[in-house]
């Protein structure tokens, strides 16, 4: 497909903190049939679940020994969640926001993609069946994301989808919308802002109940799917280090933006092959746990699950899930 023309604005970017010293547990990885397991998930029998680029959803048994393809969309799968009735809440970047059978594989669609959701991101689930969840581009494709980097005109939204089928936009113009968890107590709930390298919280009850405010800022590196743990701490899958020399790129004039999305592919600027997931408290947004590192078989981190001391990685790139134990 032919890649789209890009209309930058000038951005400025906050002096990145520190990355962490290499703090990364040793990885186990699993291999899967497909490419791109972006997102991951645990169910209550500690099956593991994720999605691949050809459409497909695989089931991971919690021993690593058998690997099923419970459906498959026909689109592109990201964010996974469990939906309240027991079936998996799938967005899909093609489809739209999609709800799965785990049994038979049936799929309905709740908010079909289109000019309203773009590229359907990632999400959470209220008790009630309160669906959050991003649609992180208006402008972009997913397979154009870097389009929507260089860009940086932020047309990415919070959206809510109510149990009677009403949908809303809590926030919008969003860097990237990306990552969405729910606060334990359902009190917030939190995207990510991935251009921007921040989480907005917007208040869902209280006296706040209606604003938002910024949770964590300046992050060293990109946010991208988020997930809140059994151990009540939002967990972020740090898709890579911040680049200075892109910092630099986002604030010289749209040309040069132009010239680098002009280059082809090979000459763009690509990921570096780290590995990096960051635990943070859920009401103050301090760090926690901050692991980093580099693994000869996995990199790019883009889906995350903390599941009672076991975390779990998913990656765009990889077709292959890992874990670690937590220290």
């Amino acid at each position: 497909m032919r890649r789209p023309k890009i209309d930058p604005v000038v951005w400025r970017a906050p002096r990145a903190g520190l990355r962490p010293s290499p703090s990364l547990p040793p990885l186990t990885v699993r291999q899967v049939t497909g490419s791109g397991a972006e997102d991951v998930l645990v169910d209550e029998r500690g099956n593991v679940f994720t999605g691949v680029a050809d459409g497909r959803i695989l089931r991971l048994t919690p021993d690593g020994r058998r690997l099923d393809t419970i459906a498959d969309t026909g689109g592109r799968p990201l964010g996974l969640e469990l939906y309240p009735d027991g079936r998996l809440l799938v967005c899909d970047a093609g489809r739209g926001l999609l709800l799965v059978d785990r049994a038979h594989g049936v799929v309905e669609v709740l908010v079909p993609a289109g000019p309203g959701l773009r590229v359907c991101n990632n999400a959470a689930v209220a008790a009630d069946g309160t669906v959050y969840f991003s649609d992180s581009s208006s402008r972009f494709d997913l397979e154009f994301w870097k389009a929507d980097l260089l860009e940086h005109t932020g047309t990415g939204r919070l959206l809510r989808r109510a149990p009677d089928g009403t949908v809303d936009t809590l926030l919008g113009d969003l860097q990237f919308a990306n990552g969405v968890a729910l606060a334990p107590d359902e009190s917030c709930v939190v995207v990510a802002e991935m251009w921007e390298y921040r989480l907005h919280r917007v208040w869902l009850t209280g006296e706040r109940a209606g604003t938002s405010d910024v949770l964590a800022d300046n992050l060293p590196g990109f946010p991208d799917n988020i997930a809140t743990g059994s151990d009540g701490l939002i967990w972020i899958a740090m898709a890579n280090p911040r680049d200075p020399l892109l910092d630099l790129l986002l604030r010289l004039p749209p040309v040069f933006r132009r010239a680098v999305w002009a280059l082809p592919p090979k000459l763009q600027p690509a990921e570096k092959r780290v590995v990096w997931t960051r635990a943070i408290d859920a009401a103050t947004g301090a760090t926690v746990h901050d692991f980093f590192g580099t693994s000869p078989d996995f990199h790019l981190v883009t889906g995350v699950r903390e599941h009672h001391g076991t975390v779990y990685l998913g990656s765009l790139e990889e077709g292959a899930i890992a874990f670690f134990e937590l220290p």
